[in-house]
């Protein structure tokens, strides 16, 4: 997973080291980032768009971005992500509970956002960037705020996360590859539930702001109130 050339790896991971040797920097080095984070199917990345659209914001994809961290962890940071790659479809989605697949599902699990924050941290300040992915988990982006509306995070309703998938047609994506596609999904859809449970807990014991989806509010106004929390002017 780590490049052939060791220097890359290197040389970033010197880079983490010195931010972590003073964490209390990075909030000020991030004031030009909002984040919006939240379950699957929430809508992120399509509110994402409008509002770069919109306010003239830089939008990182945490998403387009998974495959390319994955060739540049080194195996000594991505435990998780190894065992993962080392089982076949139905090891990753039919035999194991939803609960197991939720706790060791990497970036569920934080593995790889140091890279995340590499990347930011190379992009300039100007224009403003927008950050959104599920692998915007609380506990790590509260600390890099310098004030909680630089974040939210969005709570998809498990019937919403149905017909959003549905739509994207990730209901046969995934599960179609496996021996029991039925089961598949299924518990593909628990482990997505846990994994939003999760997150809106850390959100708000962290006292960060959460919205909920599900439907009641079509996407223009979930947009709306993804840009007040943000604290994006209207334009």
């Amino acid at each position: 997973m780590a490049s052939n050339d060791d220097g890359p790896v290197d040389s970033r991971r010197m880079r983490w080291q010195s931010l972590l040797a003073a964490p209390e920097r990075l909030p000020a080095q991030l004031r030009h980032i909002r984040w919006i984070g939240g379950g699957s199917g929430a809508g992120k990345t399509t509110v994402a768009r409008q509002l770069a659209a919109t306010h003239g914001l830089r939008l990182y994809h945490c998403d387009a971005t998974m495959a390319a961290h994955a060739s540049r962890l080194a195996p000594a940071d991505a435990s998780l992500l190894r065992a993962f790659l080392s089982m076949d479809m139905d090891e990753r989605w039919v035999n194991r509970p939803p609960d197991a697949m939720f706790k060791t599902f990497p970036w569920f699990a934080g593995e790889g956002f140091d890279l995340i924050l590499d990347d930011l941290l190379t992009l300039p300040p100007e224009p403003p960037i927008l950050v959104e992915g599920f692998r915007l988990l609380p506990r790590l982006v509260a600390p890099l705020l310098s004030l909680p509306h630089q974040a939210v995070w969005l709570s998809p309703s498990p019937a919403f996360r149905r017909i959003a998938f549905d739509r994207r047609g990730f209901t046969l994506e995934i599960p179609t590859r496996t021996s029991q596609p039925e089961r598949a999904l299924s518990n593909l859809l628990l482990r997505d539930q846990l994994f939003t449970e999760e997150v809106v807990a850390e959100a708000t014991a962290l006292r960060l702001r959460v919205i909920e989806v599900d439907g009641a509010l079509g996407i223009d106004e979930v947009s709306k109130c993804v840009a007040q929390c943000l604290g994006l002017g209207a334009r």
